[in-house]
């Protein structure tokens, strides 16, 4: 798998890596600000990556934790990332990262999780997948008329805002999805599936929740995080919700920054 990315910052190959992974119907582009922003500040060549069935990467017909986290040890093979890299997911790409850091550790050197827990979640985009694939493509006027459609399954105009930066015009202008909507349906019980394994990820990690947001509880921090990754430190955002970078830009910047900073690896 060849995922699509972009970087930021210092040339490949010429300072520290920073990985950075979105969630669920996102995108690399998703965190561009961001990412500007730490690779000034630590002066690491940031990696924005498509995953699989996401952005401009490949759609393939399954997606599941195994194969994202496959898609991300090819990728830093692919790239020749040292060991001092740092890996960021947040939501899908937060299980994508722990699934990562867990079977392949001596790959990187601090681990980043936003806004997810190891534990399961029950499928809960049903409703949203069902809206997003009825909507007829070829007979769309506009992305005014798209945004109409998407009201009853997805009210607040920030979510269907965030679900509309994947509908664009292809080469003969006809509206397409950058979003594998089908593959994503038929798996979603995978995409809630629990992070687990034998042996914990004894590097230091960080991981971020929002105080809105229902993700993270009390008793995720004390069994499921604790468990598999005991050198770990957990901040809340108070005033975010489950999209913390998008609603406290400056909070989770200055928790990642200073996390990445100390003790980094020479």
């Amino acid at each position: 798998m060849h995922l699509h990315f972009r970087t930021l910052g210092p040339e490949p190959g010429t300072a520290p890596a920073l990985v950075v992974l979105h969630g669920l119907f996102g995108s690399a582009d998703n965190w561009n600000t961001l990412a500007r922003r730490w690779a000034d500040a630590l002066g690491r060549t940031v990696y924005l990556v498509d995953q699989r069935n996401h952005g401009r990467s490949p759609h393939v017909p399954t997606i599941s934790y195994p194969e994202l986290a496959a898609d991300l040890t090819d990728f830093f093979t692919q790239h020749t990332l040292p060991p001092d890299t740092v890996v960021l997911g947040h939501s899908m790409g937060g299980k994508v990262a722990m699934h990562f850091a867990l079977h392949e550790p001596k790959r990187l050197a601090k681990l980043v999780v936003v806004d997810i827990a190891p534990r399961a979640y029950p499928p809960h985009h049903e409703e949203l997948l069902k809206g997003l694939l009825a909507l007829d493509l070829t007979t769309l006027p506009n992305r005014e008329a798209a945004d109409l459609a998407l009201r009853a399954v997805a009210p607040e105009a920030d979510t269907r805002l965030f679900l509309l930066k994947n509908l664009y015009r292809d080469e003969q202008g006809a509206f397409a999805w950058r979003l594998n909507l089908p593959a994503l349906r038929d798996h979603l019980g995978a995409l809630g599936a629990e992070i687990t394994h034998g042996d914990p990820f004894l590097k230091p990690t960080l991981f971020i929740r929002g105080g809105r947001s229902k993700y993270i509880s009390s008793e995720d921090k004390y069994f499921s995080i604790e468990h598999l990754f005991p050198n770990v430190e957990i901040e809340t955002v108070p005033d975010a919700g489950h999209w913390v970078h998008a609603e406290a830009p400056d909070a989770v910047f200055e928790l990642v920054r200073a996390f990445i900073e100390i003790d980094v690896p020479a």
